[in-house]
């Protein structure tokens, strides 16, 4: 379905508001072009055969002039002749010719009249074709511009991104190879486990039972 229902909307039509609804501008100014453009079609079609029906009324309106001409040239000679009959009857002729020539002017003047708007309506639909090829133009550069100033951002963005991740990379490296030079240090060097700690504490135990038994031994052994 088109945009525009006849030739006056779009004459009339308001680009700015009908863009300023759009949801892709582009596609529609783009409708807006092809249905101007099979509009001008059309009314230039309609002109080409209203000025060939107009020719046509021209040739027939000199014609019927020639023959009421001719039928006024017969009253006179009738008259000339004494024969008023033949004269009445010559201009009751051109009578009914003028008033087919009457009809015939009407609608050729009507036809013109018609053309005039056409023509006007052609020099406006022109123009506003014009405009909407200009704003076509713009509309399509500024949505290449945004498409590739998108392109651009979603490009440094995406290289951001990776050169983080390249850091966070890297940081880890570095931090695994801090990690692997203190372990280097543990190399050839016994683990102090639990079993270690429980052993000392066990020997711990061992020296304090050891020293108790010697004292109360002890004790024991000095005369009364």
């Amino acid at each position: 379905m088109g945009i525009f229902s006849r030739l006056a909307d779009i004459v009339n039509s308001n680009l700015n508001a009908i863009l300023d609804r759009a949801e892709d501008p582009e596609k529609i100014i783009r409708l807006i072009i092809q249905e101007m453009e099979d509009t001008l079609v059309e009314v230039r079609s309609s002109a080409v055969r209203s000025i060939a029906e107009r020719k046509e009324l021209e040739r027939r309106i000199e014609a019927l002039k020639r023959e009421q001409e001719e039928w006024q040239r017969r009253a006179e000679l009738a008259l000339t002749r004494g024969r008023d009959d033949l004269a009445k009857a010559a201009l009751a002729a051109k009578a009914r010719i003028g008033e087919a020539l009457a009809r015939e002017e009407r609608q050729c003047a009507q036809i013109a009249a018609s053309l005039e708007r056409q023509n006007e309506d052609v020099a406006k639909l022109q123009a506003k074709l014009a405009d909407a090829k200009a704003r076509e133009k713009a509309i399509v550069a500024r949505h290449k511009t945004a498409a590739s100033r998108i392109r651009l951002r979603s490009h440094l963005y995406d290289e951001r991104v990776t050169d983080a991740l390249a850091r966070f990379e890297q940081v880890e490296r570095t931090l695994d190879e801090m990690e692997g030079r203190v372990e280097s240090f543990e190399l050839g060097r016994k683990p102090v486990d639990a079993d270690t700690f429980a052993a000392l504490e066990k020997d711990a135990r061992v020296e304090e039972e050891l020293a108790a038994l010697k004292a109360r031994l002890g004790g024991r052994s000095e005369p009364a």
